[in-house]
């Protein structure tokens, strides 16, 4: 539907200053993927909005510190903008990354003949109109020599009332821009954004006030969130956090979600993009799947009950619903099986895939689950020396993820959420590892099963001082093929019956037992053993670790954790 111009990108690109970053593409082709309904068709019904995704732009202005190369931020409009389509804001991001973003262009899916004519003010309102005016927010003045390119002037749409301005627009002169550059958006059909990462951040000598600019995403996300990022950007000298944004986001009134794939496109998907997790090579807490590990021997153990009960393969007599009341958990048997089963199973481990909608139903996210059967003890590292601790970190039932967001526009993988113990970070496309064409790698760190991007040793605590637990990730022959070993277990979008939940997912209790570990005898033996010069920072160190290295309640499901109904931590 909506064709790619490559002859035309590569023009604009040749006129493109030698610090302005290249464009970056996956390393292989998106496939066609089944056919459905609104998937990957190039546009998305919101209800009174179509909108796509525009990704090729033309150069505006540079703003750097430093004439280093790759410094500072560009701005760029959008271009190739199809018939009937509107542009909503400009683009902006660091030269440091590659150049791969978008912003939304948008038209009005209900003409005005049934309308019944253009009443502004009122629902029977176009869901665009032109700006009345535009607003100078910030450009570097004559005197600043802070400023590398100071032909820069961004401006704000002034909206008619009854609409909002979704996104600036950026010159290189003075001129303000024509009143066709842009549309606002009535103002039922937005909802509140937020900053999220900070992209550029200075103080010009002549005002003296700070120029700040950040990429923005809607306050409510989530499963449930109708919010749809614009891809602009928000700017301002004066603005602080809490405040409300002069801009505004979209909002998905479809609660058909069109843009979703059906099943037979999740599997498409997954076959195309599902990552190989690496376990590391001295890794002995493997994975295994639930069926493996309640057969193997795992005890369902009530509160006030001396015994526990057997866990049948497929989790039929687990309590179902409800909520962690503690009332419930899981363990290991109290017998010899309790060191094999500890160890898991990699033959029989499969991903389980929770599918939803993100970011209003123009991203799905794929969320992959493994499961471990136990989690091991933790390592704390001081500079160069590394000190085992014995039980410290250690539980029952480990729950890790992975998180795919895809763009429902096109079917193109965007980033991928990588899980570490309470919290995370979303890495996009171009800082990924891929193999075997577009299928990213992901590494489980030794012990903790926390994902990273890349090998390496990563620090939880200070990176500065070299003080904090260490989290080692490598490949190894212990691995796990996502898009071959997988098994969808939600995707609540497609309506009641379309996926059949395991009886397990149900369980909303504690996959292990509560553990109170004699944590401080432990560390205050560490403490004693350092320098004296060393022991403030440390201190400081313990006391920021993550709780469940000291003891826990007993580590809960998938359905139970935050980012099931809501989006990811970052």
């Amino acid at each position: 539907m909506f064709g790619c111009q490559c002859l035309y990108w590569n023009r604009l690109m040749d006129d493109f200053p030698p610090e302005v970053p290249r464009p970056f593409s996956l390393p292989a082709p998106i496939p066609q993927w089944p056919p459905g309904k609104g998937f990957a068709t190039g546009s998305i019904n919101l209800g009174d909005l179509e909108v796509t995704m525009i990704t090729r732009f033309e150069f505006v202005w540079l703003c750097s510190l430093t004439k280093a190369k790759n410094s500072g931020i560009s701005f760029y409009r959008p271009v190739g903008i199809f018939d009937g389509f509107y542009c909503l804001g400009y683009y902006c991001q660091r030269n440091s990354w590659p150049l791969r973003g978008y912003v939304m262009a948008a038209k009005d899916t209900v003409s005005a003949e049934k309308r019944g004519g253009s009443v502004y003010g009122g629902f029977s309102a176009p869901a665009l109109t032109k700006p009345v005016d535009y607003t100078l927010v910030w450009t570097p003045d004559d005197e600043t020599d802070e400023i590398y390119d100071t032909s820069g002037y961004i401006w704000l749409p002034q909206a008619r009332e009854g609409y909002k301005a979704v996104g600036y627009v950026v010159t290189n002169n003075l001129k303000k821009p024509d009143l066709e550059e842009v549309r606002c958006v009535r103002a039922d059909l937005t909802d509140r954004c937020e900053t999220f990462k900070l992209l550029f951040n200075t103080t010009s000598k002549f005002p003296k006030f700070p120029f700040r600019v950040w990429t923005t995403r809607p306050c409510h996300r989530g499963l449930k969130g109708v919010g749809v990022p614009t891809g602009s950007f928000f700017c301002s000298g004066y603005w602080s956090h809490g405040e409300e944004l002069d801009i505004a986001c979209l909002k998905n009134l479809n609660y058909l979600l069109h843009g979703m794939p059906n099943m037979d496109q999740i599997h498409a998907l997954i076959g195309h993009y599902g990552p190989t997790l690496y376990f590391h090579p001295d890794e002995v807490y493997l994975p295994s799947s639930v069926a493996w590990f309640f057969r193997s021997g795992a005890m369902l153990f009530e509160k006030g009950e001396s015994y526990g009960e057997p866990v049948d393969p497929a989790g039929s007599n687990l309590p179902g619903g409800g909520s962690n009341d503690g009332k419930y958990w899981l363990d290991l048997p109290r017998d010899d099986l309790n060191c094999k089963i500890k160890y898991g199973n990699l033959e029989s481990a499969v991903l389980y895939v929770h599918v939803k909608p993100a970011l209003g139903g123009t991203f799905t996210d794929i969320a992959m689950w493994v499961f471990c059967p136990f989690n091991g003890p933790a390592m704390l590292k001081f500079g160069l020396v590394n000190i085992g601790l014995s039980k410290i970190g250690q539980h029952v039932g480990d729950w890790e993820h992975f998180t795919l967001r895809i763009s429902n526009f096109n079917g193109e993988l965007w980033s991928v959420y990588f899980s570490q113990h309470s919290g995370g970070e979303w890495v996009d496309a171009y800082d990924l590892e891929f193999h075997e064409g577009n299928k990213a790698i992901v590494y489980s760190s030794k012990n903790g099963h926390a994902s990273f991007p890349h090998p390496g040793t990563y620090i939880q605590g200070s990176s500065a001082l070299g003080v904090g637990i260490r989290n080692d990730a490598a490949a190894s022959s212990l691995s796990i093929d996502s898009s071959k070993r997988y098994e969808v277990v939600a995707a609540e979008y497609l309506g009641d019956g379309a996926v059949s939940e395991p009886c397990w997912l149900q369980y909303m209790r504690e996959w292990g037992p509560t553990i109170v570990y004699g944590s401080k005898t432990e560390l205050d033996r560490i403490f004693n053993m350092l320098p004296v010069r060393m022991r403030y920072s440390v201190e400081s160190i313990f006391n920021k670790l993550p709780l469940e290295l000291y003891g826990e309640e007993g580590p809960s499901g998938p359905k139970e954790k935050n980012n099931w109904f809501g989006d990811e931590r970052a």
